[in-house]
This record gives structure tokens, C-alpha cells and sequence, in this order.
């Protein structure tokens, strides 16, 4: 794997710099890191060089990083956003500006990991199992259920639960909710390789490990962490033709 990437990491804390910096070196993926610690200094560099990838924290004094986004959706060329950030209400703000991606701190190093597989264009987002993106930013704004919005990258869903009116995403990080149905899902999600195998259940495929038939032509579905949701019988047969069972 080529190092290719270059990267300007942004934070006024310089602790939280340093870890960043830190963690972005390590990446395979990554050639260069400079570093800014304020959207000022982060304009200076952006005027003298050309990145990859912005890591740009959220609340900054003076110009925060939502603004500096706003600013570089000006560029002829701009770096792709990735936002790292312990303020999860800032998640809406980060969506509208197109920011590419969505990092909580502590930054845990498969978020990163994927977020520059993002940025180099990777299908799969550097994500075990996980389906190709359809666009540049393959995330879903969904409520935390302790609050707060949460940006979901689709393919880290292992299925979608009806709730009523709204929708559960159910992933490997915690469970998530969204207002919406799962027929208007079904029908805008399926290119992203979801299947509805039940009334109540929208199903990664690309997550799933196995199918475990029952005696009356229901079955289950498995996923990676041993998760396991009901197919109906209806549903169990197509999904067996689907997957030539």
C-alpha cells in the first residue's frame, strides 16, 4: 500500500494536535502531515500548498472550523473535510458543509483508518465487509439515542429496525434512530446492497456472515458480532435465490 496522502491537520489545542498528527503518520496511507493550529494558520498553509485532506477540529477560537469549510467549497480544488471533534451536536453543521467525514475524539484508529480510505477513494471504505460508496459522503445523520446528532457511515449498519415513525439503525458502534419508514429506505438504500428480509427488518447483506434455515422456511440472519434478526418465509426464499442457496 503507497503512501500518497497529504494532510493538514487543524486543532488549537496542541495536545490534541500532537495525538492527531500522531495518529495520521502512522496511517500506511499518509505521506505528509502539516499541522495549524487556528483556521488562520490553516488559510496560510492552504495558500502554499495543496492536501488531500483537511482533519479539522470543530470549535475553534476566532474562525471555526465550520466556517473554514465554508470558505474552502470556494477552492478551485478544495481538500476533502474531515471533521475531528468531542462536540457530537455539531454533526448537522458538518453534513451541510459536505464534510467527507466525522470523527469523534477520542479518534479510535478504524475511524481514521476508514476516513483516509475515504479520501483516497477506496470503495470500500476501508471497512471490513463493507459496501462501496455511492457518493462522497456515504453517512447518514441519525439521533444518538443519549442525544445529539450522529453522523452513521452507511456501510457500519448492520441492519434497520421499523420503530414506528421512525427507524433504528442498528451498527457496530450502538444503535441510532432516524425518522423515516423502511419501505421509503428499502427502495432508497438497495443500490447500497440493503434487502428487506422481514416486515420489521432491513438487512446489510454485505455485513451478514450466515444464513441459518429453520423447519417451518423461516431463517436468520447472522452478522459479524453474532447479531442474528428473523427472515420471513416469504423473504427467506428470495434471499435464498438471491444468494443462489
Amino acid at each position: 500500500m503507497t503512501a500518497s496522502l497529504t494532510v493538514l491537520a487543524v486543532d488549537d489545542e496542541l495536545p490534541a494536535l500532537r495525538d492527531l498528527e500522531r495518529l495520521l503518520l502512522a496511517s500506511p496511507l499518509v505521506r505528509l502531515v502539516d499541522t495549524a493550529a487556528s483556521a488562520d494558520e490553516a488559510l496560510a498553509r492552504l495558500g502554499s500548498r495543496t492536501y488531500d485532506a483537511l482533519f479539522l477540529d470543530v470549535r475553534m477560537p476566532g474562525a471555526d472550523g465550520i466556517e473554514l469549510a465554508r470558505v474552502l467549497r470556494r477552492f478551485a480544488r478544495p481538500p476533502a473535510v474531515v471533521f475531528v471533534t468531542a462536540h457530537e451536536d455539531a454533526a448537522v453543521d458538518a453534513f451541510q458543509v459536505r464534510a467527507l467525514d466525522f470523527l469523534l475524539k477520542p479518534v479510535a484508529r478504524r475511524r481514521l483508518d476508514e476516513a483516509l480510505a475515504r479520501v483516497r477513494g477506496d470503495p470500500a471504505a476501508a471497512v471490513p465487509g463493507g459496501a462501496p460508496t455511492a457518493s462522497s459522503l456515504d453517512v447518514v445523520p441519525a439521533q444518538a439515542l443519549r442525544g445529539g446528532v450522529r453522523l452513521v457511515p452507511r456501510s457500519s449498519i448492520l441492519y434497520v429496525e421499523a420503530a414506528g415513525d421512525y427507524v433504528r439503525l442498528v451498527t457496530d458502534d450502538g444503535r441510532f434512530l432516524l425518522r423515516g419508514h423502511l419501505l421509503d429506505l428499502e427502495r432508497r438504500w438497495r443500490a447500497y446492497g440493503f434487502v428487506r428480509v422481514h416486515r420489521r427488518y432491513l438487512a446489510n447483506l454485505a455485513r451478514a456472515t450466515e444464513v441459518r434455515p429453520h423447519l417451518n422456511g423461516t431463517a436468520s440472519l447472522v452478522f459479524t458480532s453474532d447479531v442474528a434478526i428473523d427472515v420471513s418465509r416469504r423473504q427467506a426464499a428470495q434471499l435464498a435465490r438471491r444468494l443462489r442457496i
